[in-house]
């Protein structure tokens, strides 16, 4: 059976997965500081949470494209969008897909940042679009370098995602930087895709940070996952700057996001703050032990700058039963990075903190 060239034909384990698979056959306790499942990292969940997937109304299904009027009108309210300018999808993974295939013909280009979440390359490939980075520089904060965007530009480039806060940097975009991709957006006829499922978790933000793009980006994504702390119930949203008519065709050909969940919408938001406090006290707990990292907006990740990222990961497995995400797994330009999920259990995170110094030397 011959497979399509958009699929990935064979994966190597790097030497941290090999470490790490070893250390599980021989049944040793790993310390992980790489959670990012709030589900999984001993987050309390209100009771009643999840009472209205009982709703009787979960039993009727009414093929919508752009999903439940009730879920559009909640999120409309929510966000302060006008309802028709408001789409539902499964997840924001989901979101990309409809946006790549509605912008781009098979070979066509977005420009992602660098470093970032590596997902889009995958996505991308499915759709048969290419993924082109621009990069990000750290100068007491993150920022976009305008120039090399500019340069990354070509005449098959369709469109310009920012993640807003980034992942992992946990970085917003400036003032400044939000009218030059407008510019950017006028002068080459692209489209703005603004990922802000981190945004609801706001830590230290510089005054001049933009919290949000909706009205400004061509499309505004978030979901229940980050927003509520919930992964597992599929439901995502995107806001357009303004109706487009063609989405209604690829939303059609789908009808992935499901009865139940939008039923339920607004009584999981109605419930979320008691979650979205518990992640915002674990993140600023954990921030506290850590003796240096660089600095971050919003989100629950944090990039600790060290020396020998690949060596200091490594051995942070093997002698301390520490696990963490090298910064080449984000694609950082420059080597000399871990990334850390201040979801961690703050026990944990102590723990691999220590490590991390005794590793280092510090």
């Amino acid at each position: 059976m011959k497979l399509s060239s958009r699929v990935s034909h064979g994966t190597h384990p790097n030497k941290l997965s090999e470490i790490l698979a070893a250390k599980r056959r021989d049944g040793v306790r790993v310390w992980d500081l790489t959670e990012s499942n709030p589900t999984r990292a001993g987050i309390v969940y209100p009771e009643g949470f999840l009472a209205a997937l009982a709703d009787p109304a979960v039993l009727r299904y009414e093929p919508e494209p752009f999903g439940l009027p009730a879920a559009r009108e909640r999120i409309a309210e929510e966000y302060g969008v006008p309802f028709d300018n408001v789409v539902m999808t499964a997840s924001t993974s989901e979101a990309y897909s409809w946006i790549f295939k509605l912008l781009c013909d098979p070979g066509d280009e977005v420009l992602v940042p660098q470093p970032s979440y590596p997902l889009f390359e995958y996505l991308a490939a499915l759709e048969s679009v290419r993924v082109r980075s621009y990069p990000l520089f750290y100068d007491h904060g993150w920022f976009i370098d305008f120039h090399a965007l500019e340069k990354a530009v070509t005449p098959r480039t369709r469109a310009v995602v920012v993640v807003n806060p980034n992942n992992p940097t946990g970085h917003f975009i400036r003032r400044h930087e939000l009218e030059e991709l407008e510019a950017l957006r006028e002068r080459h006829d692209l489209a703005i895709l603004s990922d802000e499922v981190f945004a609801g978790y706001q830590l230290d933000v510089a005054e001049d940070s933009v919290t949000s793009l909706r009205g400004v980006a061509d499309f505004a994504l978030d979901g229940l996952s980050k927003l509520a702390g919930l992964p597992q119930m599929k439901l995502a949203w995107m806001m357009l700057r303004q109706p487009v008519p063609e989405l209604e065709i690829i939303a059609d050909t789908y009808l992935s996001a499901g009865t139940p969940v939008q039923t339920a919408l607004g009584a999981m938001l109605e419930l979320r703050e008691p979650v979205r406090r518990q992640i915002l006290d674990r993140a600023r707990a954990n921030l506290g032990i850590l003796d240096r990292y660089l600095r971050v907006e919003a989100g629950w990740y944090a990039v600790v700058p060290v020396m020998e990222e690949e060596e200091t990961s490594e051995r942070l497995l093997q002698e301390h039963d520490v696990l963490v995400q090298p910064g080449y797994f984000y694609d950082f330009e420059k080597s000399g990075y871990l990334v850390l999920s201040l979801l961690t259990p703050p026990a944990v995170f102590a723990r691999g903190v220590a490590a991390i110094r005794a590793v280092q030397g510090t």
